[in-house]
């Protein structure tokens, strides 16, 4: 063997042995998410069919938990990196002692709002006044319905609530309710506009309440100096600049993984309403607007108290 084919073989040994280095290098994280995969969480995928978490050095799975309450719990004990959570519920979560962090914000609006039939008698909140109310989960919910009834001279206790299950637009059609809190704009207004019985909604941010986000991502307050979480955050803004310049192929890549389910008229509906609330810089933090959702979740008796920012929410560095 001549020099030249030794200089060859050990070029050819280095860059393998190279490749196999940067494979076992790759740190994992795993992502809890909030509920079965939807269009809500389309940056993440699109992040990741784009090979924006690979290129950092990340392998990501992402997991559809069995029950939408333990993902922060999983983080908190440990058991996750980053769970998909709500900045109401976090905030409930971080008063309740869990050692939980926002890190970015997936989607910078609320999508709650309160949903009549569009034909029946409810023109206004203040018609709701002697009628029943469907929800799915009290406790936040109950507070918005609270200030909304507030805003038009009325109480919770001029209205009836039923907890339907999760069945907040089937609850209306049968008339189990007249009117249903915690309706996700983007979908069952889209649902019921599918099933000709389309819905008329009246906006949380419309009634007083503090804007907030509605989808953030959590991590352990331990791990926030983890390097590989500022990595994450950085690909998923990637993900969403190409979304914004790119969203019918941004579309195909969310659909990619699992076609037979997701490629379906009320995804296909929910993507093109959820697309324009998507954060633009998912890791950015306005501390005065956290300030201010939590000092009214506090006023509402939600939280006993508010801890100093960098206790629950941060912006990486």
């Amino acid at each position: 063997m001549n020099k030249r084919t030794i200089k060859i073989a050990l070029l050819l040994f280095a860059l393998v042995l190279g490749t196999s280095v940067s494979a076992m290098a790759k740190e994992k994280i795993t992502v809890l998410l909030d509920w079965f995969v939807n269009p809500d969480h389309a940056p993440l995928f699109v992040a990741l069919e784009k090979g924006y978490f690979a290129e950092k050095g990340l392998e990501v799975e992402m997991i559809a938990p069995s029950n939408p309450n333990d993902p922060p719990k999983f983080v908190a004990a440990g058991k996750a990196d980053i769970a998909v959570s709500y900045q109401p519920q976090h905030q409930m979560q971080v008063d309740q002692g869990l050692p939980l962090v926002r890190i970015a914000t997936i989607i910078a609006t609320p999508l709650n709002s309160l949903v009549v039939l569009d034909d029946g008698p409810i023109k206004s909140v203040a018609d709701l006044k002697g009628k029943t109310i469907g929800y799915s989960v009290g406790g936040f919910e109950t507070v918005l319905l609270k200030v909304m009834l507030e805003k038009e001279g009325l109480t919770l206790e001029d209205v009836k609530l039923v907890n339907v299950n999760f069945s907040l637009s089937p609850s209306l059609f049968t008339g189990q309710a007249d009117g249903v809190i915690g309706a996700f704009r983007n979908f069952e207004l889209n649902q019921m506009d599918i099933e000709k019985r389309p819905g008329r909604a009246f906006y949380v941010e419309e009634f007083g309440i503090p804007a907030y986000d509605e989808l953030i991502l959590v991590a352990n307050k331990k791990n926030i100096g983890d390097k590989k979480l500022r990595l994450f955050v950085d690909a998923l803004e990637q993900g969403v600049q190409y979304m914004v310049n790119h969203p019918q192929a941004s579309w195909e890549l969310f659909i990619k993984g699992d076609r037979k389910t997701l490629d379906d008229e009320l995804n296909r509906l929910a993507w093109k309403d959820t697309l324009p609330r998507f954060a633009l810089r998912p890791g950015a933090l306005d501390q005065k607007r956290y300030s201010r959702f939590a000092a009214f979740l506090k006023k509402q008796g939600t939280v006993t108290s508010i801890p100093p920012m960098e206790n629950w929410a941060v912006e990486l560095k």
